[in-house]
């Protein structure tokens, strides 16, 4: 659970601290701004794809679902700062799918935390076999990461892809290559 005031007395040290005037006009709402920020963006702390994975729909034979250039914004728990991207999310249903607009959900639970994108990728992959027991599950996110753009190497643009397969499509590489075929690459 977000402790609110905590955040608040957090922010006013941080700007104290980089030499502001926490009683200017500007920054005086600035403690709780972030607390209602932070409330917000990760909210995924406090949940779990359960609830969006498990109302699933029967299928008798269904072919490759591919859900691909799912926006999401998350927090790089090193240092803070926003990456942004898209998901690109395959599994191969054994008599059962989920609603699509659940796989959306699914990439908000686990982007709205501190993360790291290689982790996002896996607990993405592993949530759809957990929950929805397919033949196999390929996830590969992209992102672009403000900790490289705005400080350290300053590089702007620069993509970070990770890719996670599980099941049938670790086994069978023909799969992969629909998939990318689906991706239109």
């Amino acid at each position: 659970m977000i402790d609110k005031e905590k955040i608040e007395r957090a922010v006013t040290l941080l700007l104290e601290g980089i030499g502001e005037d926490v009683g200017r006009e500007g920054l005086r709402e600035t403690p709780g701004r972030i607390a209602r920020m932070y409330e917000e963006i990760f909210a995924g702390l406090n949940q779990t794809p359960e609830p969006y994975l498990s109302k699933t729909f029967s299928v008798k034979d269904s072919g490759m679902v591919l859900e691909k250039d799912i926006v999401f914004y998350s927090t790089c728990e090193h240092h803070l700062l926003p990456f942004y991207g898209k998901a690109h999310i395959a599994y191969l249903p054994d008599g059962k799918v989920v609603g699509l607009s659940k796989l959306a959900r699914t990439v908000e639970v686990y982007a709205r935390r501190p993360q790291l994108q290689e982790q996002l990728t896996v607990q993405i992959a592993d949530a759809l076999m957990e929950y929805l027991q397919p033949k196999g599950v390929m996830v590969m996110v992209e992102a672009e990461h403000m900790c490289m753009t705005m400080r350290g190497v300053k590089k702007p643009g620069t993509q970070t892809v990770t890719l996670v397969t599980r099941g049938k499509f670790e086994e069978e590489k023909g799969l992969q290559e629909e998939f990318w075929r689906m991706m239109g690459r």
